[in-house]
């Protein structure tokens, strides 16, 4: 698609951190970072070891026909409201709704990964068994990326480049805590990058498009690109606020602006073997981000590549887990994510690639909810527009 010129504005907005010193850094200024929370539990690298290698019963992924749909993206063209289009695993374009004298609403890329593999090298790694919905040349202009960690499968270099070297001077990345020297390294601009810390936020206005303020908020996970820089960078989830430049008090519900969650990777609570999920504590960050910024609007929250539980629990949402999120944030509608796509090196032996598509409507239905309306999945490439 053509590239149209636009310029951006980013303006911090005061933070809301406990102390001069937040629970989740070490060190003062930070040299690296923790969950603060009794949820998680940091497994030996012994564990790793010892709990990826027991109990292998390798996973073949099925036929195309038994996958995700994939379709041909519109991007919601010709709709009123906040656009949510999904482009497979944690990557979704969002547009806000656009103001009555603009073409278009501000468009945010969450998470992009166009790449074949999540990982170092091209030629070895987790591989996609869902291809993209379109190529990058096809995606609409967008002003902002938005980054959650600095994970393979969520910080995807090559396709990051793509969209700077398409859209330098026109696009903005939004980044946690240190991970402005990853995008550098990159060769992305610092002045082009936005690092926040958890509670942060900026207002970002597009001219001729619009605003929308962007909040870092926690999540329960980890960082690192290799063995030495474990913790080095946060991690973390986002809050939009997608409201528009002189937004009117008195325009209709379509053009009335959304709050939007954006989850990246997290976990809820460690279950050991045996444990029961009512026995152990839950992340309580989310209720707080639900208290102060929701109810939401929509919700975008992982429910994939979470077995073997005892190892994977304390970073990754099974969908019982997703539930109880959308339940913490006050969340109107919940899209399920980070399935369907790509799986990593242990999620093969232990998890079939079409459980937690199931495993989310099964919990919907089970809470007595309505499959469809307050929670649900898109196909690769569809587009939820929410009035």
């Amino acid at each position: 698609m053509a590239s149209h010129t636009t310029s951006i504005t980013i303006t911090r907005v005061p933070g809301n951190t406990e102390s001069s010193k937040p629970s989740h850094h070490v060190g003062k200024p930070p040299t690296s970072f923790i969950n603060p929370w009794p949820s998680f539990h940091k497994h030996s690298s012994l564990d790793l070891l010892l709990t990826s290698q027991r109990n292998r019963n390798y996973k073949p992924v099925p036929s195309r026909d038994h996958l995700v749909a994939i379709q041909k993206p519109d991007w919601g063209a010709g709709k009123e409201g906040l656009k949510a289009t999904w482009i497979g695993h944690a990557s979704f374009l969002i547009e806000t709704s656009a103001s009555e004298d603009a073409e278009r609403g501000v468009r945010m890329l969450f998470d992009p990964m166009f790449s074949e593999r999540t990982s170092p090298v091209t030629w070895a790694g987790p591989k996609r068994y869902s291809p993209t919905p379109c190529t990058l040349d096809e995606l609409p202009d967008v002003d902002l990326v938005v980054i959650s960690h600095d994970h393979y499968d969520h910080m995807d270099s090559d396709t990051l480049l793509k969209i700077y070297a398409r859209r330098k001077g026109c696009v903005h990345f939004l980044v946690a805590l240190g991970n402005a020297s990853r995008l550098r390294g990159f060769g992305i601009g610092g002045n082009d990058v936005t690092e926040l810390d958890w509670w942060e936020g900026v207002q970002v206005d597009v001219s001729g498009v619009g605003s929308v303020a962007m909040t870092c908020t926690p999540s329960q996970h980890f960082s690192g690109r290799g063995i030495m820089d474990q913790g080095s960078t946060l991690w973390c989830s986002w809050v939009l606020d997608g409201g528009f430049s002189g937004n009117d008090p008195t325009a209709t519900h379509s053009s009335t602006p959304k709050k939007v969650f954006f989850a990246g990777d997290t976990g809820y609570r460690y279950l050991p073997k045996e444990a029961k999920e009512m026995d152990m504590p839950c992340c309580p960050a989310f209720k707080r981000i639900g208290e102060e910024f929701g109810p939401f609007d929509l919700s975008l929250l992982p429910i994939g590549l979470y077995s073997p539980r005892h190892l994977l629990s304390p970073v990754h949402c099974a969908p019982e887990d997703a539930l109880c999120l959308h339940k913490d944030l006050k969340s109107r509608k919940s899209i399920g994510m980070h399935y369907g796509t790509v799986r990593g090196g242990i999620s093969q032996y232990f998890e079939e690639v079409t459980e937690p598509p199931r495993r989310f409507k099964e919990a919907c239905e089970k809470d007595g909810r309505i499959w469809g309306e307050e929670l649900g999945l898109l196909s690769i490439g569809e587009t939820l527009v929410i009035l």
